[in-house]
């Protein structure tokens, strides 16, 4: 080929065997696609080497100013206080923020990240929360667009993280010194199998509870407070019910505590609920939580992210301090 020959999209249409609507519905509108017709059409993208026009332009001027972040914003709070603190950095950078959502934590990667980076209308991504697949991390790299991961494992891209299993042990030392042996533990239920946050969150404060001869019980709840206040019924019901319960967020403790009102329980005096996150609903609920600088995380993971942006190669994890916030229901 000529060097100045460029793959049209007309081309990925053919090689993938699908329509050029189809092909233009991967790039843009990714969740319209079914996975398969969708892996393919990407595939093909690879293969061929396709640049679509607007990623030519920007590679022509080196830089958009504009920054992808993505998060699972409307399930989970926290990552809302993660992108102010994003948000007021990349103010001040002069720097356009482009914000996509991802429907939980818990489940697999996004149709919207696997096509990311093949439209090339960013200069760089900010991928939080959610595990970048091993495929999609391949054609992040491939594509060179920078790419920083928060509060998730990557092999691959910088990460700004706390130590989740450290996070754990931290809850777990203060149920312990307050004489808790039999504890509970509401844990988000996961659709992916891979080690997340929750699980490592979870590791850290079983390793705790049982290595000074207690034990834990844990439960499992979909990600609200309604479902948490059901779903804790496995543990606040049993004959031998544990005098703490500890779930994975501050939004799960608080249906913990609405399960234990509903019981006629009080809190801590019959059972002890603890947090983590310190959001607002713990600040409202008076809630024992482990407070992570989420604000910080964000403004970091801007950082970081520019520094690639600007040339740098070196891979690096920003590991975030976690503390104790005590409050009444310990």
């Amino acid at each position: 080929m000529a060097a100045d020959y460029r793959v049209t999209i007309y081309e990925v249409a053919d090689r993938a065997k699908v329509s050029i609507s189809t092909v233009s519905n991967v790039m843009n509108k990714p969740d319209r696609v079914s996975p398969a017709t969708r892996q393919r059409v990407l595939a093909a993208a690879d293969e061929l080497g396709f640049v679509p026009k607007v990623q030519a332009v920007s590679l022509a001027r080196r830089a958009t100013g504009r920054v992808g972040v993505m998060a699972p914003f409307t399930s989970y709070g926290s990552y809302l206080r993660r992108l102010s603190g994003l948000l007021t950095a990349a103010a001040d950078l002069e720097i356009d923020v482009v914000v996509f959502d991802h429907e939980s934590a818990a489940l697999a990667s996004s149709p919207v990240l696997a096509s990311m980076p093949i439209h090339g209308r960013l200069d760089g991504l900010i991928v939080m929360g959610l595990r970048i697949e091993d495929a999609i991390a391949d054609r992040l790299r491939e594509r060179s667009l920078p790419t920083v991961a928060v509060d998730a494992d990557s092999a691959l891209f910088s990460r700004v993280v706390i130590d989740d299993n450290e996070g754990g042990r931290l809850a777990a030392t203060h149920l312990l010194e307050r004489g808790h042996r039999r504890v509970g533990y509401l844990v988000e239920r996961q659709v992916s199998d891979y080690e997340s946050q929750a699980i490592r969150r979870l590791s850290g404060f079983k390793q705790v509870i049982e290595a000074a001869g207690g034990e834990v019980v844990v439960a499992t709840s979909d990600n609200s407070v309604a479902d948490a206040r059901q779903a804790v019924a496995l543990l606040l019901d049993l004959a031998d019910r544990p005098t703490a319960v500890m779930a994975h967020h501050d939004a799960l403790a608080v249906g913990v505590l609405l399960a234990a009102r509903d019981r006629g329980l009080r809190v801590p005096g019959d059972i002890a609920v603890m947090g983590f996150d310190d959001g607002e609903a713990a600040t409202a609920a008076d809630l024992t939580t482990v407070r992570q600088p989420f604000e910080e995380s964000g403004s970091t993971a801007l950082g970081v992210l520019l520094g690639h942006i600007d040339g740098s190669d070196l891979r690096s994890t920003t590991v975030l301090d976690v503390r104790l916030v005590e409050r009444s229901t310990t």
